[in-house]
This record gives structure tokens, sequence and C-alpha cells, in this order.
């Protein structure tokens, strides 16, 4: 019972001990508002004396206002500095958005390009095969070709991205309807296939020498320097679209001979091509060969597969002896290099 009362004692002592510690902390607060406040209520007086003597000039500011100034001061500058930052991360945001917007508008151009030259490089082999198919007896069918969807080869000069009802580019369509089209003339060239397996090789070479289909150096000497498409320009450094193929043999002389069976049309001097020539074959073939040291044909004369047309030079805009051989099929340039791989380098056709 005793330990009873020593424990409620104990409580208590707890409790009015907490009491005056309570009070007293609520006392130095109270000392310190109020000191506070008196600080702050402190008022001082500031004497202007002019040195003319005359009338004194007072300010009267207490300390409460001297700390909301420079509270306010240091607000605004805290502002303004918030401001810039803001404003400058905004800018390099801005700048870093331009750059990638700027890289995927590049991108699509090159996507774009690269687009066009597959359409022309398919309008070219629509054009070859249905020549060859017709040589041949063979044919694709019905149905849409090629060229009923293209703009003019160019895809509209890369100006205007163009959109088809369905919200798909032109171009994505365009590649569509060149894959169907591949899709449906693997049919008939495995015909064209069949047909030479059985005993048509005659038939075939007599095809092969009407389009151009052989190295366009005599026995298949010199290598390809510069290829088809987009290079360096030599005399520039800048990029630019290679229209041909150049083939050297590290001297001037060497014989040229023409690609295919055909008629010359042109020989003629240009301050690009220097000494060059165009033969215009069957199926809507040309081909050029420039930078020629001198010719073994004339204008109109018919040539055959393999015959020498003139010599290797150095005229015109050249950096050292060397063939420039372009084909053509219509209005188009097109690879040389997927045309003159048809036989080896080492064929001679018979003259």
């Amino acid at each position: 019972m005793a330990s009873v009362h020593e424990y409620k004692r104990l409580e208590d002592n707890i409790v009015k001990e907490t009491k005056k510690a309570g009070a007293s902390v609520g006392i130095i607060f109270i000392d310190l508002i109020k000191g506070l406040g008196r600080f702050l209520a402190r008022r001082y007086t500031v004497v202007f004396v002019p040195h003319s003597e005359k009338k004194l000039y007072n300010l009267h500011i207490s300390v409460l206002s001297v700390f909301c100034f420079f509270l306010v001061l240091f607000g605004i500058a805290g502002g303004l500095f918030w401001h810039g930052f803001s404003q400058g991360n905004s800018r390099y945001s801005s700048a870093d958005a331009s750059s990638h917007i700027l890289s995927l508008e590049m991108q699509l151009e090159q996507l774009r390009a690269e687009a066009a030259n597959l359409i022309r490089e398919a309008r070219a082999f629509e054009m070859a095969l249905a020549g060859t198919f017709d040589a041949v007896g063979a044919n694709i069918g019905g149905g849409p070709t090629l060229a009923s969807g293209f703009l003019g080869g160019d895809l509209g000069a890369f100006v205007n991205v163009w959109e088809s009802q369905d919200g798909v580019l032109q171009e994505v369509d365009e590649l569509r309807r060149i894959s169907a089209y591949l899709a449906r003339a693997a049919v008939p060239v495995r015909e064209v296939g069949a047909m030479a397996a059985q005993g048509i090789g005659t038939q075939n070479n007599a095809l092969l020498s009407e389009i151009p289909s052989i190295w366009p150096v005599q026995d298949g000497m010199g290598r390809i320097t510069m290829g088809f498409g987009r290079n360096t320009n030599p005399f520039t450094g800048l990029f630019y679209i290679h229209r041909g193929i150049d083939i050297s043999t590290g001297r001037s002389g060497d014989p040229v001979v023409a690609a295919a069976d055909g008629q010359v049309v042109t020989i003629d001097f240009d301050p690009g091509f220097g000494n060059f020539l165009v033969i215009r074959h069957r199926h809507g073939y040309y081909t050029r060969y420039a930078h020629m040291l001198s010719f073994n044909v004339r204008i109109g004369q018919h040539v055959r597969q393999g015959e020498v047309i003139g010599l290797i030079g150095n005229t015109g805009l050249s950096t050292g002896p060397h063939l420039h051989f372009e084909v053509h099929v219509g209005s188009d340039v097109v690879n040389p290099y997927r045309y003159i791989n048809i036989r080896p380098r080492s064929f001679r056709p018979a003259l």
C-alpha cells in the first residue's frame, strides 16, 4: 500500500515539474517575441546636413521597415535570377529540339532520295524486263504497271511530302507498288530460266547482244575507280551524283568496245566529258563513252557488241586516263555495273 502512495507522489511530482518547465519555456518564448517586437519597433533618425547651412532633413526609419525593404529587394533579385535561369534552360531545350528536328528532316530527305533512286531503277528494270519478256515470248500478265503511279521519276523534285487518301506517304505507296510488281515478275523470270534450260541459248545470246551486257574495255581490262551514285567531286570536294562509272587501265590508248549492238548517234566534244560518243541500242537503251582519246567509228555507223569504237583517253574534265561509261534507259540514268556484270569480264563476242 505504501508503494502505491509513493508512485502517486512521484507521478504528481513529474506532472508539476513538467508544468513548471512548460511555463518557463512559454515565458522565455514570450520574452523573445516581445524583445523581437521591441527591436523591430526601434526607430532611428537619419539626418541629412546640407553644406549650405540650410534646413536639415530628417528621415525616420524603423528596423522593421529596413528588414522589409531588404526582404523585398532580395525577393526581386531572386525572381530575376530564376527567370533568367529558366529562360536559359528554355533556349537550350529549344536549340536541342531544333537540332533534333533538323536531323530528322535530313534523314527523311535521305530516305526520300533513296526511295527516288529505287523507283527510277525499278522503272528501268520494268522497261528492260518487258523487252526481255517480249523477246523470249514470256509475259507478266495483265494489271497495273509501275509507271502508272510515278511522279515523273523524281518524286515531285523532293519539294512536297504528298500523302495518298489513306494517309500513307506516296514514297511508301510507290515502294509497295514496286514490291507487288517484283512479286508478279518472278513467275515469268522463272519461265525465261526454264526456256534457257531447254536449249534456247542461241536466242538468249542474241538478246544479250542487244543490251549493254559486257565490260566496255577490251578483254576486261581496267578497274572501277569511281562508282555510280553519290560520290565526292575530285575537283570541288563536295558531294555530287555520279551518273556513270569510271574505268581506268592506268594509261591512255587501250581499246574501248561497244557494250551492245547498236548505232552511233552522237560523236562530240564537251568541256566536261571531253571526246565522247553515244550509241543507241534496242529496247530503249543508250550508252555513253566519255574522255576518249580518239574514235574508230562515225555517226550513223552500226556497231556490233565487242567492236572497238575508240581508245581510252584523258580529255575534258579528268584527273587521269579513264573511261566514263553511262547506261541510259529512256530518259533515266541507271547503274551500269548491274549490266556489264551479266557476262564475264573476259567474254569476247564473235564479230
